[in-house]
């Protein structure tokens, strides 16, 4: 079941003393990560650059819908724009059921995936009522989009504008889903729900707006703001 939406991959609740998988580590590894694993070694298609893993870190190359462990061999399992990927989620998600006993899944969501598509990308997910549902894209008609605004939206605004930064990190569900999960994850492939397809294939009114991004008290949204600014300064100055 869900039991927090975190602010970012960097604010999870992993005890000291937990081994950690991180599933699909590709070329940005979680550094509390005790065991990294990927499927692909000699191809960036699914990712911006070559494989990387820290230092203390052990690398198995290993299919994410299939892998090489024990049922509940992980205290806690790492996955991070991975799912959006595979064939079959599904199968996928289950298999970081079978091996974590907690973990955390962040995923681009309908949105991020309409400011900043992706070719390799095969499905979009929403956290609605806390499950993560998973439509394809192709099923919405996203799998060949006429713009494409990701250098924008990822790389040029994040680099050139203190306002967007804040913007996002204070607004994360914008570009992803967060999940972190105990014992298992809830998850839809493809509803048939009217009221949840309607997410996917409808305008959104007020309800939706509110269900996705819930209003914030001013005085709580300010301060979110402030600690925030903190936060990348120091960022800032510790990089």
């Amino acid at each position: 079941m869900k039991i927090n939406t975190p602010k970012s991959r960097y604010h999870l609740k992993i005890k000291k003393k937990d081994l950690v998988l991180d599933v699909g580590c590709g070329d940005f590894p979680h550094p509390r990560a005790n065991v990294c694993v990927d499927k692909y070694t000699d191809s960036n298609y699914h990712r911006l650059s070559n494989l990387r893993v820290l230092d203390g870190q052990k690398f198995i190359n290993s299919d994410g819908e299939s892998l090489p462990f024990d049922d509940k061999s992980f205290d806690y399992v790492i996955c991070c724009h991975v799912m959006e990927h595979v064939p079959d989620p599904a199968k996928f998600m289950n298999e970081l059921i079978r091996v974590g006993k907690r973990g955390y899944i962040e995923v681009p969501s309908l949105t991020g995936e309409f400011l900043a598509p992706m070719e390799s990308h095969k499905w979009v997910c929403l956290d609605i009522n806390d499950k993560i549902v998973v439509v394809s894209k192709k099923e919405i008609g996203l799998d060949k989009p006429n713009l494409d605004f990701s250098n924008l939206f990822l790389y040029h605004l994040t680099s050139s504008s203190l306002a967007y930064k804040l913007f996002i990190k204070t607004h994360p569900n914008i570009l992803t889903v967060r999940y972190e999960w105990e014992q298992s994850i809830d998850f839809e492939i493809n509803p048939k729900d009217i009221e949840i397809k309607k997410y996917f294939f409808q305008p959104w009114g007020k309800k939706e707006l509110e269900q996705i991004f819930p209003k914030k008290k001013i005085l709580t949204d300010f301060w979110n703001n402030i600690l925030t600014f903190g936060e990348i300064i120091r960022t800032y100055f510790k990089s």
